[in-house]
């Protein structure tokens, strides 16, 4: 087999390689990132649909998709008792919405009852940082 075909095998196996460590290794998250709910309050009782307001301190919004440094986008938790993996992009589903589109706030319908929220940031590829930009989980009670 002549040299040149030789290295082909060995350069599309370092491509590869390079394409695994890139989808694992998580975006870097700047020191001190957080994030947050403006509203509602823990502990506060609304009714539905409750206006959902997100807070960022130390990183910036950008839409899913755009890799711009030191941004990301939310990933609202609803009533989720256990986090998901962040060693993938964050499940798409009634309790883990997303918000690719960059936004920061959302009229929620919730039922009836006590619901926890939670945030966490996900970078262009949906994925947490690292470390994970999250809020503290609050507790709302929604009323008729």
């Amino acid at each position: 087999m002549p040299k040149q075909l030789r290295l082909i095998p060995l350069t599309l196996a370092a491509a590869a390689g390079l394409l695994a460590a890139q989808e694992t290794a998580r975006t870097p998250a700047p020191a001190g990132a957080a994030a947050y709910f403006q509203s509602p309050a823990d502990g506060a009782t609304v009714t539905s649909p409750v206006n959902v307001r997100f807070g960022l301190r130390g990183i910036g919004v950008a839409p899913a998709g755009v890799n711009t440094a030191n941004t990301g986008h939310h990933h609202l938790l609803i009533d989720v008792t256990q986090m998901p993996s962040f060693d993938a992009p964050l499940p798409a589903n009634d309790n883990v919405r997303h918000f690719g589109g960059g936004q920061t706030e959302v009229e929620l319908e919730l039922a009836p009852g006590q619901h926890t929220l939670q945030l966490v940031l996900g970078d262009a590829l949906h994925r947490p940082h690292e470390p994970p930009v999250t809020s503290d989980r609050i507790t709302i009670t929604v009323t008729n």
